[in-house]
C-alpha cells in the first residue's frame, strides 16, 4: 500500500537565498487531496524565515504518531462495544541530540484522555490494555526508533 505526499517550495521574489534568509514556508499535498501550508519550526529557524502559525515537520511527526495511536484505540474499543464520547491527546515530543549526537525527536509522550459513555465502560486495566494494543499495532510507532510513552489518564471517564 503506497502513500504519497508532494512537498513544494518556491523562493519569494527578492530573496537572495544564498544568505540563508529565505522563507521556509512550503506546501504539503496529500494523495487524498488535502493540502496545507507548512514551515520550519521557529525553534529551528528564526522568524521571519519561519512561520509559527503553520504546522512544522516536528509537530506533524508527533501528530502522526498520536493520530495513528488514536485510530487504533478507537477501532479496538468499537470492536469491544465500548462507546467513546470523546478523545483528546496533548502529545508532546522532545527535539534533542540522540546517542549518535545528531538532532532528532528523542521521545514522544502521548497523553490520551478518553470519555466513555453508556453502561458498558471498560475498567482502568482494560483501558491500559487497549492503549497497549493500539501502541503495538500503530504503523507509525512501529516505523520509528523514537521512544514513545503512553501516559494513560484513567480518572476522566464519563458514565451516562
Amino acid at each position: 500500500m503506497k502513500h504519497t505526499a508532494t512537498i513544494t517550495w518556491t523562493r519569494t521574489a527578492g530573496e537572495v537565498f544564498v544568505d540563508g534568509k529565505y522563507s521556509r514556508v512550503h506546501r504539503w499535498k496529500f494523495d487524498g487531496g488535502a493540502e496545507l501550508d507548512a514551515s520550519a519550526s521557529p525553534h529551528v529557524v528564526p522568524i521571519p524565515q519561519s512561520d509559527p502559525s503553520l504546522v512544522d515537520p516536528e509537530e506533524a511527526f508527533i501528530a502522526s504518531i498520536a493520530s495513528c495511536h488514536m485510530l487504533f484505540f478507537l477501532s479496538f474499543c468499537a470492536r469491544q462495544k465500548y462507546v467513546i464520547k470523546g478523545y483528546e491527546d496533548r502529545a508532546e515530543g522532545i527535539l534533542d541530540s540522540g546517542e549518535d549526537g545528531k538532532k532528532q525527536i528523542i521521545g514522544v509522550k502521548l497523553h490520551p484522555v478518553v470519555q466513555f459513555e453508556g453502561e458498558h465502560v471498560p475498567s482502568e486495566e482494560t483501558i491500559r490494555h487497549l492503549h497497549e494494543l493500539a501502541h503495538e499495532n500503530c504503523f507509525i510507532a512501529n516505523s520509528v526508533k523514537t521512544k514513545i510513552e503512553v501516559v494513560v489518564a484513567t480518572d476522566t471517564r464519563v458514565r451516562n
